[in-house]
This record gives C-alpha cells, structure tokens and sequence, in this order.
C-alpha cells in the first residue's frame, strides 16, 4: 500500500505542477512533455519509422493510391489549420504504408501521418471512410493527445522508478522522447480523448466536404473485419458500436457542415 501510495503522489504532484487548458476542448491536460518537444521527437519518430519502412520496400509506390490519400488529407489539413491556427506551422507529411495485412492509420503530434494500405484494401475504403478515418487521427494531434500520452507514460515510468527504488532494485531508465512519441501511437487514448477526436475529426471531414455519416460504415466495416482476428488499429479504440452511437448522436450537428460545404471550391493545403 505504501508503494501505491508512492506512485499517487507522483501522479497527482506531475497532474497539478504539468498541466494545460486545451483551447478547443477547455479540458485540462497532462503536459510534462511540451508539444514543442513532443512534436520535434514525433518528426525524429517519423523519419526513422519510415527510413526502416523504406528498407523494407513498404513505402507504397503506386501514385493513384499516394495521389488519392495526399488529395483527401491536403483537404483535411486545410480545416485542421482553420480550426487550430497553431497548426499552420506544422510540417505536414503522410505516407501510405504497403502493408496488406494491417488496417491501421496515425497522426503524431506536428502533423507527421500515415495510412497503411491493409485499411484501404481491406476495406474497400470510399474516399469520404478514408476522410473519416484521417479527421480522426488529425484531430488527435490538433488535441495534444499525443502530449498528454506521452506525458503520462513518463508518470508510469516515474512511478516505476519509485516502485525499484523502495524494493532497493535498479531503477528503470527512462526512454527518450522519440522513443515516447513512437510508443504514444500505440497506446490507446482515454474513452474521453476519443470521444474529443470523434467529434472534431467529424467536423473536420465535414468541413473538408466528406460526409460524416461514412464515419458510421467504416466502423461497421472495421467491426466486421475484426471478426477474422482482432485488428491493431481497434486495439487502441474504443468497441465500434460504442464508436458509431457517439457519431449517430453528432451527425445532426455536423451534416449541416457537410452540405454547406458542397458545391464550394474548398482550400487545400501542403502536404509532403
């Protein structure tokens, strides 16, 4: 008990001494790790994912794919900067990963994305699902999720350490922060994170002249390819049909969104 004591203490004190407003949210977050430093350790992330993805000749090369994913994300990114203006001085990138057997996709911190082809493929994603799929992943980093995972997994470790040190054993060294920001998008966000990513992703996608209800049928879709074996990307959400009550109850805000956005020659912006 007393090492669990230990471990609250440390947790509470990093709660009350590192913790921001989030200004689209106005919740408090966990932010032991600065999203200046979170964003320069995701770009150091990045490069090496995709450098070990590039030796083993999984960058996908088909240009109709890579042209369809950069046009879809280019819209996205364009409502993201709207909404978060910060992030206009993010170094956009996304790359469309070949790996057939995996239906996953990510965003970390400082706009660094990817899309694995296994979701596209598996899926037979429509253009407005892949919409869906990146609104959210986007919508997590203009949320600083991946800082306050990032935070967090330096409280555990933290924690950890305390725990080594009362039973006089080697502590654990902590890792570096582009070990972190690699972690932090395999760890699963908090029920609450999600339901935040949910909701923006939407309205990013619907903004950006996607129809939000697709978000419904991607899960429908994800639920029914989790049935041949559980998938990674579910392994950090939520239950879909937990997801898709969420988006049912959101859709009379964003559909609005979606129509007005028809017929509208929409902005785009640079993505590498």
């Amino acid at each position: 008990m007393k090492l669990l004591r230990v471990i609250a203490v440390l947790t509470v004190v990093a709660f009350f001494t590192g913790c921001a407003t989030n200004s689209l949210t106005g919740r408090r977050q966990l932010t032991l790790v600065s999203e200046t430093q979170a964003i320069s350790a995701s770009a150091q992330a990045y490069s090496e994912m995709m450098s070990s993805f590039a030796v083993d000749n999984q960058l996908n090369n088909d240009m109709a794919t890579v042209k369809r994913v950069r046009d879809i994300t280019s819209r996205l990114v364009a409502q993201a900067v709207q909404l978060e203006p910060r992030s206009a001085d993010w170094d956009w990138a996304v790359q469309v990963l070949d790996v057939p057997d995996q239906a996953n996709a990510f965003c970390m911190a400082g706009g660094k994305m990817a899309i694995y082809t296994g979701l596209i493929d598996q899926l037979n994603a429509t253009d407005d699902e892949i919409a869906a799929v990146m609104g959210h992943e986007i919508a997590h980093a203009l949320l600083a999720h991946s800082v306050e995972k990032m935070s967090m997994s330096m409280v555990t470790n933290l924690g950890v350490q305390a725990l080594g040190t009362a039973f006089e054993d080697k502590p654990l060294v902590l890792s570096g922060t582009e070990m972190a920001a690699a972690v932090a998008i395999t760890l699963p966000n908090s029920r609450t994170a999600e339901a935040e990513a949910d909701i923006v992703g939407l309205e990013i996608a619907a903004r950006a002249g996607y129809n939000p209800s697709a978000a419904i049928t991607l899960w429908q879709k994800m639920n029914a390819l989790n049935g041949n074996g559980p998938l990674e990307f579910l392994s950090t959400h939520p239950a879909p049909a937990t997801r898709i009550q969420g988006i049912e109850a959101n859709l009379p805000t964003m559909m609005p969104l979606y129509q007005a956005s028809r017929g509208q020659r929409l902005p785009t912006w640079p993505v590498n």
